[in-house]
């Protein structure tokens, strides 16, 4: 055990937090950024896939990609709420699957295109309520993340100093223009969404582009920000054993207010404001339950602007940001330098 409780030592911390400041950054570099081999970084990140679940994923940005992002709450019978879970999850338009109260409640997020037609909405307006077992459904537009996504919680960005960090942030060029994601993407995308590590030769073979075609188009869509790369883990691993999900009602006058406070809290992962009967949702993580009462009560409830808060305990995420693994992804030799 290390840091906090952590399962996780300097090295592995470091390695995390090399990943949030570049998904794709070859061994080379963030060997040298934390002084040790990179045979040994290498080690590190093939031994964290397999004990903490340990994934990049590059997903592009909801709002370059014209997606809506629905934060829907379902509540099942106890004996069947798994098995929603699990159908939830193998969907392509949904991300975040968790159980919670529980085991009754399921809440995910779900993608829609900005805009759509009724006839695009299936999952939410006929699929879901076709469902026998789902007794109840909300669903929540999420109006603005203030914390959250690709942004790392600070639990696992904190292992590395300034000057650390400087030689791990990718060196982009400025954009020319807006860069949108299109139609032709969907392929390179795809595969980034199982890897975000995969190499520019399987990025090539997926999309039928030359490597240079990627390596170019890759850059054009990270230096616009229509691309983004996430980093998957069980959060255990920091001694996080305690999740809840949190829905409050804020007066509309100090949401902005209240929510860039929140965005500031280290035991939040997750900021945003939504429509519905609550106007701002978080995801809280803690070390145990008693930490959770204490931060409920004395963070939250000094602020006034809170009218109403619940909590809802989250027993297991059944789905992260990127899709369901089928197969395990690709194990680079120590050689590979870099995913190319």
């Amino acid at each position: 055990m290390a840091k906090n409780g952590s399962m996780l030592d300097a090295i592995d911390r470091g390695v995390i937090h090399a990943l949030h400041l570049d998904g794709r950054a070859p061994y080379t570099r963030i060997a040298a950024a934390l002084g040790v081999s990179t045979q040994t970084v290498a080690r590190r990140y093939r031994r964290l896939r397999g004990t903490v679940a340990l994934r990049v994923v590059g997903l592009p940005d909801p709002h370059r990609a014209g997606q809506a992002q629905w934060l829907v709450r379902l509540t099942a019978a106890p004996h069947q709420a798994q098995d929603v879970a699990r159908a939830l999850a193998r969907r392509t338009d949904t991300s975040w699957v968790k159980l919670a109260s529980g085991g009754t409640e399921i809440v995910t997020i779900i993608h829609t295109p900005t805009g759509a037609t009724a006839s695009s909405h299936s999952l939410l307006l006929g699929d879901i309520p076709r469902t026998a077992s789902v007794t109840s459904v909300s669903a929540h537009y999420v109006l603005h993340t203030y914390f959250g996504g690709p942004t790392a919680w600070r639990g696992r960005a904190d292992a590395l100093s300034e000057e650390q960090q400087a030689l791990l942030r990718p060196a982009q060029a400025a954009p020319e223009g807006d860069t949108a994601i299109t139609e032709a993407d969907a392929p390179l995308l795809a595969t980034l969404r199982q890897d975000g590590r995969a190499t520019h030769a399987e990025l090539a073979a997926a999309t039928g582009w030359t490597p240079a075609t990627v390596t170019r188009r890759l850059a054009e869509l990270r230096a616009g920000g229509a691309l983004l790369f996430d980093v998957e883990l069980d959060v255990a691993a920091f001694g996080m054993g305690t999740q809840a999900l949190l829905w409050m009602a804020v007066a509309p006058a100090q949401l902005e207010r209240i929510a860039t406070t929140l965005a500031g809290h280290e035991e939040l992962a997750f900021v945003g404001a939504t429509t519905g009967r609550t106007n701002l949702a978080a995801q809280a993580l803690c070390p145990d339950p008693a930490s959770l009462h204490r931060y409920l009560t004395h963070r939250l409830g000094a602020l006034d602007a809170i009218h109403t808060l619940e909590t809802a305990p989250v027993l297991r995420t059944v789905k992260a940001a990127g899709p369901v693994m089928a197969y395990p992804v690709t194990a680079y030799p120590v050689s590979a330098g870099r995913p190319e």
